[in-house]
């Protein structure tokens, strides 16, 4: 791999999000059955939003790369590829953990230049993914911002955070905190075939209403919609019901993006989960990563009464949406998160 030779004084330029780091070992361990964790030492914690993005946020903390939770559409899957891994299975199971990504954050954010502007984690692989659990890198990281006076948002799949809950709490004491939960399928076996290392659904449902009683107001990212298997309107009810009844206070909807190796991965699964879709999914994304202009329009008719019905205010209007920067041309809206 072209990071594996590394030292500390190398310029690394081909390593969006890491820099420059020095791989210290790689590891294996019987609790994580067929993943390997390669930790590093990062030279740098924040990531700077480039300003076209048009996000909330101008800087981002990522403590890995590559994500166990396994999603088929997960955008980030691409990044993997500059590593020399790819972005089907090593993405899933070859995760590269910056362990020293605390102290590095405490140095950078108590420079003078530093001037405490929102911060965002959860913009491209997951900080509470189940590695967390082994390394704890989130405690020093929140604490890093909060000693700063740095605000900041978390958006996650994992119910790890939940270990978390009381220093989120204190931290909410200090400095603005946002939370964001990703739930965008309710179905058993859909959610075990699209995203198998996740918690299930109900877990996430029920650590948005643990977030509700210590009294956050949680924004869910029904993201991504998957068409013609989560977009009918007895699933986004169904979802969008049990999301207001744990107590969220926002929600967002947008549909699939199929970027780069992404795509690749995700049609694999459909022709031998869904083989009838696959024609209707060339029609919906042609050759690009996007679905058609029409698709969205009918995305937001379906869902922008659903919300309404359920007391749940777009998370876009709050200004609380968090996600990966568009790409250019695209919706800003649809592709805040894949």
């Amino acid at each position: 791999m072209r990071w594996q030779n590394q030292t500390l004084d190398a310029d690394d330029g081909a390593l969006p999000g890491l820099g420059r780091a020095d791989v210290v070992r790689t590891v294996r361990t019987p609790e994580f059955d067929g993943m390997t964790f390669h930790e590093v030492l990062c030279k740098s914690a924040l990531n700077k939003v480039p300003p076209s993005s048009g996000l909330p946020f101008q800087w981002t903390i990522n403590p890995m790369r590559g994500c166990s939770h396994a999603c088929r559409y997960c955008f980030a899957r691409p990044t993997h590829e500059y590593l020399d891994l790819d972005a089907g299975r090593d993405f899933d199971a070859q995760i590269v953990v910056k362990t020293n990504i605390a102290a590095v954050l405490r140095r950078e954010l108590g420079r003078r230049s530093w001037r405490r502007e929102p911060v965002a984690l959860g913009t491209n692989t997951d900080p509470y993914q189940r590695a967390e659990g082994r390394y704890r890198l989130m405690p020093g990281i929140i604490r890093a911002l909060t000693d700063s006076g740095t605000p900041f948002s978390i958006l996650t799949k994992g119910t790890l955070l939940r270990r978390d809950l009381p220093l989120l709490t204190l931290a909410a004491r200090e400095v603005p905190v946002s939370v964001a939960v990703s739930i965008a399928i309710l179905d058993t076996d859909l959610h075990h075939g699209l995203e198998s290392g996740t918690p299930s659904p109900r877990a996430r449902l029920d650590m948005v209403a643990a977030l509700t009683d210590a009294g956050f107001e949680v924004n869910v990212m029904v993201a991504p919609v998957i068409p013609y298997l989560t977009d009918s309107r007895s699933h986004l009810d169904e979802l969008l019901g049990a999301i207001a009844a744990a107590g969220a206070t926002s929600a967002v909807a947008f549909p699939m993006h199929l970027r780069g190796a992404t795509r690749g991965w995700f049609l694999g699964w459909l022709a031998e989960s869904h083989p009838a879709l696959l024609r209707r999914y060339r029609q919906l994304y042609g050759r690009g990563a996007y679905v058609t202009p029409e698709y969205s329009a009918w995305l937001r008719e379906r869902i922008d009464p659903l919300l309404l019905r359920h007391g749940l205010s777009r998370s876009a209007d709050r200004g609380a949406a968090v996600g990966p920067a568009p790409e250019p041309d695209a919706d800003p809206q649809l592709t805040l998160f894949a």
